[in-house]
């Protein structure tokens, strides 16, 4: 599809000479890369080698220099022109999803799922009775992740897995264009990590998006990635799973890794 529910979405991000400074300090350098509708990419790399950089930059909250162009297919002036030739408009501002490494709550806090959910969603005080409209709204949300059961559930109360699915649903409704997940399982133990990726690849199969992460976890990103952006000395190596994960930094980083 090249339109979400009648609007106009990304089809193609094109970052081009991408650099970051702090300072006198160089982060990243000359980082080129077209991030795709319906690929997962996965940037990895050493703690302090960018990947956060990046992801800042390419939301437009830090001071960068190169390009970043974000395309959108445009489908009327598609339909009148030749399969080989794609129309496309350039959007200012996308719809950005996130998922940050970990939520912080307080042990005993009050607030449940529903209420959380609301709170993100709502203009209405989350304190005031929730009508039967809010009710299914809360419902359908957190149905997108299979985590409909945990709408009663206190926020501190649930495992790492668990509310990283509640994260999840909040940053895929209303659908973006590009899905942020910054190393988002972080903590969560194995069971919960494999659930989590496989929803994100879900999302990545039934849905027209970007996907854009930041992992640690190699061997699922080997499962999951349809390609692979490696940071390493300011520099970035893009390429598949096999062609990156064979590169000698990329071993002389992580060492070998078996996919």
């Amino acid at each position: 599809m090249s339109c979400i529910l009648g609007r106009q979405h990304v089809c193609c991000t094109k970052i081009q000479n991408l650099t970051v400074k702090a300072g006198n300090e160089t982060i990243l350098k000359d980082l080129n890369l077209h991030l795709h509708c319906g690929e997962l990419t996965a940037i990895v790399g050493r703690n302090g080698a960018g990947k956060t950089t990046f992801i800042k930059a390419l939301l437009d909250v830090i001071p960068h220099s190169g390009t970043i162009i974000f395309e959108s297919d445009n489908p009327q002036l598609s339909k009148k022109s030749s399969s080989h030739f794609r129309k496309t408009l350039t959007l200012k501002k996308p719809r950005f999803g996130y998922v940050p490494q970990s939520l912080s709550v307080d042990q005993g806090n009050p607030v449940s799922v529903e209420d959380l959910v609301l709170s993100c969603t709502s203009k209405k005080p989350v304190w005031l009775p929730h009508s039967k409209k809010d009710k299914e709204m809360v419902f359908d949300i957190l149905s997108s992740t299979h985590a409909q059961g945990l709408m009663s559930r206190r926020v501190c109360d649930l495992s790492g897995g668990e509310l990283q699915r509640i994260m999840l649903a909040l940053a895929v409704n209303p659908l973006p264009d590009i899905l942020l997940l910054d190393e988002p399982v972080s903590g969560v133990d194995r069971v919960g990590l494999k659930s989590f990726y496989e929803m994100v690849s879900d999302i990545r199969h039934n849905y027209d998006i970007t996907i854009l992460l930041i992992s640690h976890d190699l061997d699922l990103v080997a499962k999951h990635a349809d390609r692979v952006v490696f940071i390493n000395n300011t520099k970035a190596s893009v390429g598949k799973v096999e062609e990156i994960y064979s590169q000698k930094d990329f071993i002389e980083v992580f060492g070998k890794i078996n996919f």
